[in-house]
Protein backbone atom coordinates (compact mmCIF):
# COMPACT_ATOMS: atom_id res chain seq x y z
CA UNK A 1 0.00 0.00 0.00
CA UNK A 2 1.65 3.43 -1.10
CA UNK A 3 0.45 6.49 0.88
CA UNK A 4 -0.24 9.74 -1.26
CA UNK A 5 0.36 12.80 0.87
CA UNK A 6 -0.16 15.96 -0.54
CA UNK A 7 0.71 19.68 1.40
CA UNK A 8 -1.69 22.36 1.37
CA UNK A 9 -0.83 24.71 -1.46
CA UNK A 10 0.57 28.16 -0.20
CA UNK A 11 -1.63 31.03 0.63
CA UNK A 12 -1.82 33.77 -2.06
CA UNK A 13 -1.70 37.39 -0.17
CA UNK A 14 -2.59 40.28 -1.56
CA UNK A 15 -0.85 43.15 -1.70
CA UNK A 16 -1.72 46.01 0.72
CA UNK A 17 -0.88 48.65 -1.80
CA UNK A 18 -3.50 47.81 -4.37
CA UNK A 19 -6.99 47.97 -2.62
CA UNK A 20 -9.63 46.27 -3.58
CA UNK A 21 -12.03 47.09 -5.80
CA UNK A 22 -14.73 46.66 -3.73
CA UNK A 23 -12.56 48.42 -0.85
CA UNK A 24 -12.33 50.97 -3.15
CA UNK A 25 -15.95 51.50 -4.22
CA UNK A 26 -16.78 51.43 -0.56
CA UNK A 27 -14.56 54.72 -0.05
CA UNK A 28 -15.94 56.86 -2.95
CA UNK A 29 -19.52 55.68 -1.79
CA UNK A 30 -18.41 56.72 1.54
CA UNK A 31 -16.72 60.04 0.51
CA UNK A 32 -19.79 60.99 -1.59
CA UNK A 33 -22.40 60.45 0.78
CA UNK A 34 -20.30 62.58 3.68
CA UNK A 35 -19.77 65.37 1.07
CA UNK A 36 -23.72 64.73 0.44
CA UNK A 37 -24.15 65.38 4.25
CA UNK A 38 -22.29 68.36 4.96
CA UNK A 39 -23.73 70.01 2.16
CA UNK A 40 -26.99 69.33 3.13
CA UNK A 41 -26.03 71.03 6.49
CA UNK A 42 -24.70 73.89 5.19
CA UNK A 43 -27.48 74.47 3.02
CA UNK A 44 -29.60 73.54 6.28
CA UNK A 45 -28.08 76.27 7.80
CA UNK A 46 -28.18 78.95 4.56
CA UNK A 47 -31.89 78.12 4.12
CA UNK A 48 -32.89 78.63 7.74
CA UNK A 49 -34.10 82.46 7.80
CA UNK A 50 -37.03 84.42 7.53
CA UNK A 51 -37.30 86.68 4.80
CA UNK A 52 -36.84 90.21 4.85
CA UNK A 53 -39.77 93.23 4.41
CA UNK A 54 -40.49 94.82 1.98
CA UNK A 55 -42.10 98.61 1.48
CA UNK A 56 -45.87 98.33 0.51
CA UNK A 57 -46.65 101.17 -1.56
CA UNK A 58 -43.07 101.01 -3.29
CA UNK A 59 -43.99 97.52 -4.39
CA UNK A 60 -47.51 98.69 -5.55
CA UNK A 61 -45.99 101.43 -7.24
CA UNK A 62 -43.10 99.27 -9.41
CA UNK A 63 -45.40 97.24 -10.56
CA UNK A 64 -47.90 99.75 -11.84
CA UNK A 65 -45.22 101.43 -13.59
CA UNK A 66 -43.78 98.23 -15.49
CA UNK A 67 -48.14 98.16 -16.52
CA UNK A 68 -48.11 101.92 -17.12
CA UNK A 69 -51.12 102.25 -14.80
CA UNK A 70 -51.93 104.08 -11.63
CA UNK A 71 -52.58 103.29 -8.37
CA UNK A 72 -56.01 102.48 -8.33
CA UNK A 73 -57.84 102.04 -4.74
CA UNK A 74 -57.33 98.39 -3.93
CA UNK A 75 -53.60 98.25 -5.68
CA UNK A 76 -51.47 98.41 -3.49
CA UNK A 77 -52.97 95.52 -1.19
CA UNK A 78 -53.59 93.46 -4.22
CA UNK A 79 -49.99 93.69 -4.86
CA UNK A 80 -49.32 92.91 -1.77
CA UNK A 81 -51.30 89.48 -1.68
CA UNK A 82 -49.05 88.65 -4.86
CA UNK A 83 -45.98 90.12 -3.25
CA UNK A 84 -46.61 87.88 0.07
CA UNK A 85 -47.33 84.75 -2.17
CA UNK A 86 -43.97 85.34 -4.49
CA UNK A 87 -41.50 85.56 -1.46
CA UNK A 88 -43.60 82.32 -0.08
CA UNK A 89 -42.24 80.72 -2.94
CA UNK A 90 -39.32 82.49 -3.57
CA UNK A 91 -37.60 83.21 -0.70
CA UNK A 92 -34.18 81.79 0.03
CA UNK A 93 -33.93 77.95 -0.36
CA UNK A 94 -38.11 78.27 -2.28
CA UNK A 95 -41.25 76.44 -1.00
CA UNK A 96 -39.63 73.90 2.11
CA UNK A 97 -43.18 72.41 3.44
CA UNK A 98 -43.21 69.12 0.82
CA UNK A 99 -39.53 68.66 0.24
CA UNK A 100 -39.13 65.08 0.93
CA UNK A 101 -35.20 65.03 0.42
CA UNK A 102 -32.70 66.62 3.24
CA UNK A 103 -31.69 69.05 3.81
CA UNK A 104 -35.93 70.50 3.47
CA UNK A 105 -36.95 67.10 5.18
CA UNK A 106 -34.97 67.67 8.07
CA UNK A 107 -36.01 71.29 8.73
CA UNK A 108 -38.92 72.36 10.73
CA UNK A 109 -38.99 76.43 11.62
CA UNK A 110 -39.35 77.31 8.34
CA UNK A 111 -41.86 75.15 7.00
CA UNK A 112 -44.39 76.34 9.83
CA UNK A 113 -43.48 79.87 9.10
CA UNK A 114 -44.61 78.87 5.62
CA UNK A 115 -47.81 77.32 6.97
CA UNK A 116 -48.64 80.80 8.80
CA UNK A 117 -48.09 83.04 5.96
CA UNK A 118 -50.43 80.28 4.48
CA UNK A 119 -53.15 80.84 6.73
CA UNK A 120 -52.86 84.61 6.23
CA UNK A 121 -53.32 84.44 2.33
CA UNK A 122 -55.88 82.03 2.52
CA UNK A 123 -58.05 83.90 4.85
CA UNK A 124 -57.59 87.07 2.71
CA UNK A 125 -58.33 85.25 -0.92
CA UNK A 126 -61.83 84.25 0.87
CA UNK A 127 -62.46 88.14 1.81
CA UNK A 128 -61.18 89.68 -1.49
CA UNK A 129 -63.57 86.73 -3.14
CA UNK A 130 -66.40 87.32 -0.58
CA UNK A 131 -66.43 91.03 0.38
CA UNK A 132 -63.39 92.86 -1.61
CA UNK A 133 -64.69 92.75 -4.96
CA UNK A 134 -68.46 92.68 -4.59
CA UNK A 135 -70.50 95.74 -4.02
CA UNK A 136 -73.32 93.61 -1.65
CA UNK A 137 -74.03 90.08 -1.17
CA UNK A 138 -76.47 89.65 -3.95
CA UNK A 139 -73.75 90.76 -6.64
CA UNK A 140 -71.62 88.19 -8.69
CA UNK A 141 -68.17 87.03 -7.54
CA UNK A 142 -64.75 87.68 -9.39
CA UNK A 143 -64.33 85.12 -11.36
CA UNK A 144 -60.47 85.34 -11.55
CA UNK A 145 -60.52 85.52 -7.42
CA UNK A 146 -62.68 82.34 -7.62
CA UNK A 147 -60.33 80.31 -8.81
CA UNK A 148 -57.22 82.06 -6.69
CA UNK A 149 -58.69 81.25 -3.50
CA UNK A 150 -59.36 77.35 -4.45
CA UNK A 151 -55.79 77.12 -5.31
CA UNK A 152 -54.44 78.58 -2.03
CA UNK A 153 -56.68 76.18 -0.28
CA UNK A 154 -54.67 72.95 -1.97
CA UNK A 155 -52.77 70.80 -0.30
CA UNK A 156 -49.26 72.36 1.78
CA UNK A 157 -47.61 69.57 1.24
CA UNK A 158 -47.97 67.78 -1.79
CA UNK A 159 -44.92 67.23 -3.68
CA UNK A 160 -46.03 65.44 -6.75
CA UNK A 161 -48.92 65.50 -9.10
CA UNK A 162 -49.11 68.49 -8.49
CA UNK A 163 -46.59 70.24 -6.72
CA UNK A 164 -47.87 72.54 -4.13
CA UNK A 165 -45.63 75.48 -5.36
CA UNK A 166 -47.36 74.72 -9.32
CA UNK A 167 -50.94 75.11 -7.31
CA UNK A 168 -50.18 78.64 -5.54
CA UNK A 169 -48.59 79.84 -8.81
CA UNK A 170 -51.55 79.60 -10.36
CA UNK A 171 -53.64 81.33 -7.60
CA UNK A 172 -50.69 84.23 -7.97
CA UNK A 173 -51.35 84.41 -11.34
CA UNK A 174 -55.15 84.56 -11.18
CA UNK A 175 -54.48 87.68 -8.69
CA UNK A 176 -52.92 89.19 -10.83
CA UNK A 177 -54.89 88.77 -13.89
CA UNK A 178 -57.39 90.54 -11.49
CA UNK A 179 -54.77 93.08 -10.52
CA UNK A 180 -54.67 94.42 -14.48
CA UNK A 181 -58.04 94.32 -14.43
CA UNK A 182 -58.38 95.78 -11.98
CA UNK A 183 -56.06 98.83 -12.98
CA UNK A 184 -57.47 98.81 -16.67
CA UNK A 185 -60.46 101.76 -17.18
CA UNK A 186 -62.21 100.17 -19.44
CA UNK A 187 -62.42 96.74 -17.59
CA UNK A 188 -65.25 97.73 -15.48
CA UNK A 189 -65.97 93.81 -13.80
CA UNK A 190 -62.91 94.25 -11.43
CA UNK A 191 -64.10 96.37 -8.07
CA UNK A 192 -62.15 96.70 -4.92
CA UNK A 193 -64.77 98.37 -2.71
CA UNK A 194 -62.97 99.87 0.37
CA UNK A 195 -65.80 100.80 3.06
CA UNK A 196 -66.01 100.22 6.12
CA UNK A 197 -67.69 96.78 6.34
CA UNK A 198 -65.36 95.29 4.20
CA UNK A 199 -62.40 96.35 6.57
CA UNK A 200 -64.79 95.27 9.26
CA UNK A 201 -64.84 91.46 7.91
CA UNK A 202 -61.40 91.54 7.64
CA UNK A 203 -60.25 92.19 10.65
CA UNK A 204 -62.82 89.82 12.28
CA UNK A 205 -61.30 87.00 10.09
CA UNK A 206 -57.84 88.21 11.45
CA UNK A 207 -58.80 88.45 14.96
CA UNK A 208 -60.34 84.94 15.12
CA UNK A 209 -56.96 83.74 14.15
CA UNK A 210 -54.92 86.00 16.66
CA UNK A 211 -56.94 84.36 19.34
CA UNK A 212 -56.50 80.98 18.12
CA UNK A 213 -52.71 81.63 17.54
CA UNK A 214 -52.57 83.85 21.86
CA UNK A 215 -54.55 80.81 23.28
CA UNK A 216 -51.65 77.99 21.55
CA UNK A 217 -49.02 79.96 22.58
CA UNK A 218 -49.91 80.98 26.11
CA UNK A 219 -50.65 77.13 26.47
CA UNK A 220 -46.98 76.14 26.26
CA UNK A 221 -46.72 76.29 30.08
CA UNK A 222 -50.44 74.61 30.63
CA UNK A 223 -53.20 76.27 32.78
CA UNK A 224 -56.59 75.10 34.04
CA UNK A 225 -59.22 76.34 32.49
CA UNK A 226 -62.98 76.79 33.44
CA UNK A 227 -65.06 75.89 30.21
CA UNK A 228 -67.31 78.69 29.26
CA UNK A 229 -67.91 77.56 25.82
CA UNK A 230 -71.90 78.42 26.69
CA UNK A 231 -71.26 81.51 28.57
CA UNK A 232 -73.61 84.24 27.81
CA UNK A 233 -76.52 82.49 26.16
CA UNK A 234 -78.87 80.32 28.63
CA UNK A 235 -80.14 78.59 25.72
CA UNK A 236 -77.27 78.20 23.80
CA UNK A 237 -76.45 74.38 23.30
CA UNK A 238 -73.13 72.06 22.27
CA UNK A 239 -72.71 68.30 20.64
CA UNK A 240 -71.43 66.95 23.16
CA UNK A 241 -70.95 67.46 27.07
CA UNK A 242 -67.69 68.99 28.02
CA UNK A 243 -65.56 68.82 31.21
CA UNK A 244 -66.21 72.20 33.35
CA UNK A 245 -62.59 72.08 34.24
CA UNK A 246 -59.50 71.32 32.61
CA UNK A 247 -55.82 71.71 31.32
CA UNK A 248 -54.74 73.33 28.55
CA UNK A 249 -50.95 72.44 27.57
CA UNK A 250 -49.98 72.65 24.12
CA UNK A 251 -47.83 69.70 23.70
CA UNK A 252 -44.19 70.26 24.10
CA UNK A 253 -43.42 68.82 20.64
CA UNK A 254 -45.76 71.48 19.34
CA UNK A 255 -44.29 74.55 20.94
CA UNK A 256 -41.98 75.84 18.01
CA UNK A 257 -44.42 74.91 15.63
CA UNK A 258 -46.65 77.00 17.03
CA UNK A 259 -44.07 79.88 17.71
CA UNK A 260 -43.02 79.94 13.82
CA UNK A 261 -46.63 79.52 12.90
CA UNK A 262 -47.47 82.77 14.79
CA UNK A 263 -43.59 84.47 13.51
CA UNK A 264 -45.50 83.63 9.46
CA UNK A 265 -48.91 84.68 9.63
CA UNK A 266 -47.97 88.13 11.41
CA UNK A 267 -44.94 88.94 9.15
CA UNK A 268 -47.60 88.46 6.13
CA UNK A 269 -50.16 90.39 8.75
CA UNK A 270 -47.88 93.37 8.97
CA UNK A 271 -47.37 94.14 5.23
CA UNK A 272 -51.51 93.35 4.87
CA UNK A 273 -52.20 95.97 7.55
CA UNK A 274 -49.62 98.48 5.80
CA UNK A 275 -51.24 98.06 2.82
CA UNK A 276 -55.00 98.51 3.81
CA UNK A 277 -54.05 101.60 5.56
CA UNK A 278 -53.07 102.61 1.81
CA UNK A 279 -56.22 101.95 0.27
CA UNK A 280 -58.63 102.41 3.10
CA UNK A 281 -56.94 105.49 4.05
CA UNK A 282 -60.06 107.70 3.99
CA UNK A 283 -62.54 105.53 5.48
CA UNK A 284 -59.88 105.14 8.40
CA UNK A 285 -59.50 109.12 8.68
CA UNK A 286 -63.32 109.49 8.63
CA UNK A 287 -63.58 107.15 11.74
CA UNK A 288 -60.66 108.71 13.43
CA UNK A 289 -59.55 104.72 13.25
CA UNK A 290 -56.39 105.62 11.40
CA UNK A 291 -54.23 105.75 14.86
CA UNK A 292 -55.55 102.67 15.95
CA UNK A 293 -54.21 100.74 12.94
CA UNK A 294 -51.28 102.05 13.35
CA UNK A 295 -51.18 101.18 17.15
CA UNK A 296 -51.87 97.48 15.73
CA UNK A 297 -48.93 97.95 13.79
CA UNK A 298 -46.90 99.07 16.41
CA UNK A 299 -47.82 96.13 18.45
CA UNK A 300 -47.13 93.55 16.34
CA UNK A 301 -43.76 94.79 14.82
CA UNK A 302 -41.79 93.79 18.19
CA UNK A 303 -42.92 89.84 17.35
CA UNK A 304 -40.21 90.30 14.05
CA UNK A 305 -37.48 90.94 16.19
CA UNK A 306 -34.43 88.51 15.98
CA UNK A 307 -34.44 85.11 18.02
CA UNK A 308 -30.96 85.19 19.57
CA UNK A 309 -31.71 81.91 21.02
CA UNK A 310 -30.72 78.86 19.18
CA UNK A 311 -33.81 77.06 20.36
CA UNK A 312 -37.47 78.49 21.59
CA UNK A 313 -36.84 78.27 25.05
CA UNK A 314 -40.12 77.55 26.87
CA UNK A 315 -39.36 78.11 30.88
CA UNK A 316 -41.96 78.33 33.78
CA UNK A 317 -43.74 81.76 33.23
CA UNK A 318 -41.81 83.12 35.96
CA UNK A 319 -38.93 80.74 36.11
CA UNK A 320 -35.60 81.20 35.47
CA UNK A 321 -35.59 80.78 31.59
CA UNK A 322 -37.37 82.38 29.28
CA UNK A 323 -40.61 81.36 28.14
CA UNK A 324 -40.14 82.72 23.84
CA UNK A 325 -44.10 81.45 23.39
CA UNK A 326 -45.18 83.74 26.37
CA UNK A 327 -43.94 86.58 25.18
CA UNK A 328 -45.12 86.56 21.43
CA UNK A 329 -48.56 85.97 22.89
CA UNK A 330 -48.22 89.05 24.80
CA UNK A 331 -47.43 91.10 21.46
CA UNK A 332 -50.45 88.96 19.75
CA UNK A 333 -52.79 89.69 22.91
CA UNK A 334 -52.31 93.10 22.30
CA UNK A 335 -52.40 93.54 18.81
CA UNK A 336 -55.99 91.45 19.00
CA UNK A 337 -57.04 93.74 21.38
CA UNK A 338 -55.97 96.92 19.29
CA UNK A 339 -58.74 95.23 16.45
CA UNK A 340 -61.14 94.55 18.33
CA UNK A 341 -61.33 98.22 19.34
CA UNK A 342 -60.68 99.34 15.69
CA UNK A 343 -63.63 96.72 14.56
CA UNK A 344 -65.82 99.02 16.88
CA UNK A 345 -64.59 102.44 15.66
CA UNK A 346 -65.48 101.07 12.00
CA UNK A 347 -69.19 99.32 12.86
CA UNK A 348 -70.03 102.50 14.52
CA UNK A 349 -71.79 105.92 12.18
Amino acid sequence: MRWKFWAPKDPIYMDDDQPSSMGLIGKVTGGVIGAYLIGCVIFAFWWDSEPDHFPVRQNAARIAEMNNVSLVTGYVTTATVVKIGETLLDKRGGYLSNDVFPPGVWMDNVPEWEFGTIMLLRDTARVYRNDFSRSQSQSAEDEDLAEAEGHFFFDASSWLLPQTEDEYEKGLEYFSAYLTRLADSGETSAQFYARADNLQQWLQTVETRLGSLSQRLSASVGKQQLNTDLAGDTSATQATAAPRDQLVKTDWLEIDNVFYQTRGYTWALLHMLRALEQDFGDVLDKKSARVSLQQIIRELEPSQDTLWSPMVLNGDGLGMLANHSLVMASYIARANAAIIDLRSLLIQG
